[in-house]
């Protein structure tokens, strides 16, 4: 698997301009939640944000938080979806590959809650840290496991921190307007790592529904009550878009539903960004497949 730094450098939304990163102060967020699975253990860097592909990043996250995004009441179905950004579990793309997806499924009813889980510890310095994205990096693209999960068994803190999100989310499902059995979630590269590896690992999670974006496509042991499972990816991905349809197959021989999107192009990293290619109605599909499966409707 490649070393959580290769995998945030290969991170780049094919055709994106404003590469150059950027410090940026933490932004407000008011409504964040702590889930109180922090302080990181042996952490000495402080969290700190930057800029970049006109987006917001943040790094060095030591404790975890669950930020809501609820849809408005008369348009509110009970279903409920945990967003986990990815980064190469050193970066979070916390605006295109979080809040922007958190806000686009709240208008569609769902309400929905950003992980910002806890990371890798990376450079203080936002220039050394720039600088290490730069140096070639080599290894097998990360996949998955016969295993069902066990080759992301270093996901402990981030495993934590998905644990509580599901624990958080149902303890106030009644606050909410929740059903807590329509609670799914949906991760993207390093986010959607978490994803799988949290069906996999965290028994009592239990999502109703997994997105899989631009995530791990390996061969995988899925467990016999596993939610329907959406998986987007682009051919041209430098990660995954030459590493087989394994997660997919592992499904369909499972006789679990999945639905499965491969574009032809998009690269890695493409999620809320507006672009020309068709992976930009990914979350179109994403929402008629919610649909398909009932998550859309309103349930009282």
């Amino acid at each position: 698997m490649l070393a959580p730094l290769a995998l945030a450098a290969l991170a780049v939304p094919a055709g994106a301009q404003n590469d150059t990163m950027t410090p940026m102060a933490i932004p407000p967020q008011p409504n964040a939640i702590k889930l109180g699975t922090g302080p990181l253990a042996g952490a000495k860097v402080a969290e700190s944000w930057h800029s970049q592909y006109g987006s917001s990043f943040a790094r060095n996250v030591t404790e975890a938080t669950l930020m809501p995004f609820l849809p408005d009441p008369g348009k509110a179905t009970g279903a409920a979806a945990i967003v986990a950004p990815g980064g190469g579990f050193v970066t979070l793309s916390m605006e295109n590959e979080g809040w922007d997806v958190a806000k686009a499924l709240a208008k569609e009813g769902v309400a929905a809650f950003v992980l910002k889980y806890r990371l890798n510890q990376s450079p203080a310095s936002l220039a050394e840290y720039a600088d290490s994205m730069r140096r070639p990096r080599s290894g097998p693209p990360p996949g998955g496991s016969s295993a069902g999960g066990q080759a992301f068994a270093g996901l402990k803190p981030q495993l934590e921190d998905a644990r509580a999100a599901f624990a958080l989310v149902r303890s106030r499902a009644g606050q909410w307007g929740i059903d807590p059995d329509r609670i799914g979630m949906i991760g993207f590269s390093a986010g959607a790592m978490l994803t799988m590896t949290t069906e996999y690992a965290v028994a009592d999670a239990k999502p109703a529904f997994l997105g899989d974006i631009y995530g791990p496509m390996g061969t995988v042991d899925v467990p016999t009550d596993a939610p329907p499972l959406f998986v987007a990816v682009a051919a041209d991905d430098p990660l995954f878009g030459n590493a087989g349809f394994g997660i997919v197959e592992s499904w369909r021989k499972a006789g679990r539903p999945v639905e499965f999107h491969f574009y032809e192009q998009g690269g890695h990293g493409f999620g809320m960004y507006p672009k020309t290619t068709t992976s930009t109605g990914w979350f179109a599909a994403f929402s008629s497949w919610l649909r398909m499966h009932g998550f859309l409707d309103r349930k009282h």
